[in-house]
């Protein structure tokens, strides 16, 4: 049994440090792209903004997740080090959240950019939406910072707790104060995944909706239109995006709810598509951004061709 567990480790640890050194690859080389295209024009529109930033904190929440999971199945015990737990898990935490609320960021840029509608709210939205980004941007920031502390927080008063009851030899107890502290950190986290993926589904309506109005006052004034087939891609990046982003929620909720059971392969499928999803989805937006992907298509020629 013992070796079955250590083989299962190895492997649950190889397949998390391939999807996740690929994924930093994935967005490594997004971020870089856009930074010398920074330097060049010497700006960025509010598009190459957000998929800088969320390049950047992919990078970083892959980073953090793979040392996390490298500790926990190599050298467990150092993740009872005071001070080293807590960092994980407020790093962790920030850039999981940044990582959610920057995804729903582009959705709603992309929905108020592109869909056409006569509410004046909407109107100044559409108009604005340039001076709105960095807002929004600081607002996603701000509010994976505080789910980020108040997460550190908890792990700080969770662990101080159960050192002192288990110094005192009271098992039972520890266990019953450490239950206390999981709902509220459940509760935040829950609230954390599930505010941008609201923000996520409430863009792909409106967009759709607006893509239904669009074709049928056309086919009503039988005219053509440029914005139909910039309603279409855009719908098509937004539904690839709720289908992986559906998923990545419901595997968050998932590993929610396992936490502290040990059912080692459905954990092990949840590891699989959390870390598969931040290398996925930029590679998505990539392939939907003609100047990455150019990009992307003549370093992967010269690396052919050597």
């Amino acid at each position: 049994q013992q070796s079955n567990v250590t083989s299962f480790s190895a492997t649950t640890l190889a397949i998390i440090t391939l999807e996740a050194f690929a994924g930093m690859w994935i967005n490594a080389f997004l971020v870089s792209v856009l930074c010398f295209a920074w330097v060049k024009k010497k700006a960025l529109n509010s598009n190459e903004k957000i998929l800088l930033l969320l390049g950047c904190c992919r990078f970083w929440h892959l980073c953090f997740s793979w040392v996390y999971s490298f500790l926990s199945i190599i050298y467990p015990n150092y993740l009872y080090v005071h001070p080293l737990i807590q960092l994980l898990a407020y790093f962790q935490n920030f850039s999981n959240c940044s990582n959610l609320w920057f995804c729903a960021c582009l959705c709603v840029f992309y929905c108020i950019k592109i869909a056409n509608f006569r509410n004046s709210c909407f109107i100044y939205l559409k108009v604005n939406i340039d001076r709105i980004v960095p807002w929004l941007l600081l607002g996603s920031v701000l509010s994976a910072l505080a789910i980020a502390i108040i997460a550190y927080e908890i792990a700080e008063t969770v662990h101080n707790d159960s050192h002192n009851f288990y110094c005192l030899g009271n098992f039972w107890e520890a266990s019953v104060r450490m239950d206390k502290y999981l709902f509220p950190f459940y509760f935040l986290m829950g609230f954390g995944y599930a505010a941008p993926f609201t923000a996520v589904i409430f863009s792909a309506v409106f967009l759709l909706f607006s893509l239904w109005r669009h074709k049928r006052t056309m086919q009503t004034n039988s005219m053509n239109s440029l914005s139909v087939d910039a309603h279409i891609r855009a719908m098509k990046s937004i539904l690839s995006f709720v289908v992986m982003y559906s998923i990545n929620f419901v595997c968050l909720i998932l590993t929610i709810i396992y936490a502290k059971k040990n059912e080692n392969t459905i954990i092990l499928l949840i590891f699989i598509y959390l870390y598969a999803f931040p290398g996925v989805h930029s590679l998505v937006l990539i392939f939907s951004n003609p100047k990455l992907e150019k990009a992307l298509l003549k370093i992967l020629s010269c690396v052919k061709c050597k």
